[in-house]
């Protein structure tokens, strides 16, 4: 069972449906003040590169990289609870960080919450470091802010 990538407009049906299953992940865990994800539309108005994962052409997982000034930030990352722990999430964020590398970004940056710590340890195992608030996020008791270098 195969895991492959591919880049979706965040329009597309596949990435809508991967889209509401975060937020629906995330309205369960955290109050709307503490969500920071991008709506569809969001992404799109921010030109975010946005990729789907499939396993025998189901989607499984989601994510997006916004381009941003010296850095490219992970955006809407999100794997089916039947699919985690399945090399998923670590085959989006290697496409992720290609693209990031492809737009000359040596850095990728991530914003997740304290009551994830299923994602913090999956960002560790992947390379990333705990960091300050970066951008417009600020210091706030939930989230948790994390960098890798490309």
């Amino acid at each position: 069972m195969t895991v492959t990538v591919e880049p979706r407009h965040p329009l597309h049906p596949d990435a809508l449906a991967m889209i509401a299953g975060s937020e629906a992940e995330l309205a369960a865990i955290y109050r709307p003040e503490l969500r920071y994800a991008f709506s569809p539309q969001q992404l799109v108005d921010a030109a975010v590169a946005f990729r789907v994962a499939y396993r025998d052409r189901v989607p499984v997982g989601c994510g997006g990289m916004a381009a941003c000034a010296g850095y490219g930030e992970l955006k809407r990352m999100y794997v089916i609870p039947e699919a985690r722990g399945t090399g998923v999430a670590p085959a989006l964020i290697a496409a992720l960080e290609a693209e990031a590398r492809a737009q000359g970004l040596p850095l990728m940056r991530l914003e997740t919450g304290s009551a994830s710590p299923a994602a913090i340890r999956l960002y560790g195992r992947e390379g990333y470091v705990l960091r300050p608030p970066f951008g417009e996020y600020v210091k706030n008791g939930s989230s948790v802010f994390m960098e890798k270098r490309l």
